[in-house]
């Protein structure tokens, strides 16, 4: 198989997949395989599928939801949902393969471009990876924001052409509860996002639109769309339903778009203007043009940068710990963060 294709990363959340009893839906993963049995020849397709701790909670013994009665549960679903969907898969004749990721595997760049490398081998011998977080051992609760984060880290990290986002709404929804089919920046759509989320998913369309703007300032096309509809994946793709973002204009290196991805951030950074025009001109970020310090970071680890304005410009590969800057911020010439890791926006 070519690995000239584009990649598509399709994320399916829980609500989307399961029936209201949580359980999996097999009628919409028979549909999700038939439909992008159909897309196989075209793209690299990576799945992003939620519904572990549905297929599985029926097993655990008095299941009430607890953090460790969801890994469990989790533990359990895994292996039964991935069974669907190689079940459902292979009438088309393709093999799937199960991809339980972490947090780390996207901080540490050389666990991702190992990431990145299998899933290169496993296109080549024309297996779909199925991808999930691996809840068993997670510490933040079962979450990278409900999947949402996860398929954008992969689809930035990998250089995706198309990330589409799975609802059970079918798109984004205007003030008058008609799907928007085309949207231009997503800041100009906020409005209309309401705080409700389904009863089964963790997360909801707020997620999906900080994670849509990522995506799309990444130079990835995003659509959200639903399976409510006959063909409601292929059709989406053809901009016929569901919402489409429009990509942004984007130069970046493999390095940087993994750099930028902005789902790693362990801190944030606010500089005053001079910090910002040097930072514009692609100079390294000196202590001493900092004015606050939030969050605590080891260094290595990712952090905002924000103007004067509050205004996010840059996201950087911090050189020394916050403590360390925080005790520096009046020391002439210590470096916080060097122009090759710094990625403006």
């Amino acid at each position: 198989m070519s690995s000239t294709k584009p990649i598509l990363v399709v994320k399916f959340g829980t609500a989307s997949i399961t029936l209201a009893t949580g359980e999996p839906d097999e009628g919409i993963i028979s549909e999700i395989a038939r439909q992008v049995a159909g897309l196989y020849a075209q793209y690299r397709v990576i799945i992003v599928s939620s519904g572990a701790v549905g297929a599985g909670k029926s097993h655990i013994v008095d299941y009430k939801g607890t953090l460790t009665q969801r890994k469990a549960a989790a533990a359990v679903g895994n292996p039964l949902l991935v069974g669907l969907y190689a079940r459902y898969f292979q009438p088309h004749g393709i093999s799937i393969a199960q991809s339980l990721c972490e947090r780390q595997h996207f901080a540490n760049r050389n666990q991702f471009l190992q990431l990145k490398s299998t899933f290169e081998e496993l296109w080549t011998s024309g297996i779909i990876p199925i991808v999930n977080e691996n809840d068993v051992v997670s510490d933040r609760e079962l979450k990278f924001s409900d999947n949402d984060e996860l398929a954008t880290l992969i689809a930035t990290g990998f250089g995706a052409e198309v990330l589409m986002l799975c609802t059970s709404v079918g798109g984004l929804l205007d003030d008058t509860g008609r799907i928007v089919p085309k949207v231009r920046t997503v800041d100009e759509v906020f409005k209309w996002v309401r705080t409700d989320k389904s009863a089964l998913g963790l997360g909801g369309m707020t997620s999906k639109l900080t994670f849509t703007k990522l995506a799309t300032r990444m130079g990835i096309r995003v659509i959200i769309f639903g399976m409510n509809e006959p063909d409601g994946l292929v059709r989406a793709l053809k901009q016929e339903i569901g919402t489409e973002f429009q990509p942004q204009a984007s130069t970046l290196s493999a390095r940087n778009r993994w750099l930028g991805s902005g789902g790693l951030v362990a801190g944030q950074l606010f500089v005053d203007a001079g910090a910002e025009r040097a930072l514009q001109k692609r100079k390294s970020l000196l202590a001493v043009g900092i004015l606050t310090v939030q969050g605590e970071f080891e260094a290595g680890e990712l952090v905002e940068i924000f103007n004067p304005e509050r205004e996010m410009v840059a996201v950087a590969r911090a050189r020394a710990d916050s403590s360390g800057i925080v005790a520096n911020l009046k020391t002439l010439n210590f470096e916080v963060a060097n122009a090759s890791d710094i990625v403006l926006f």
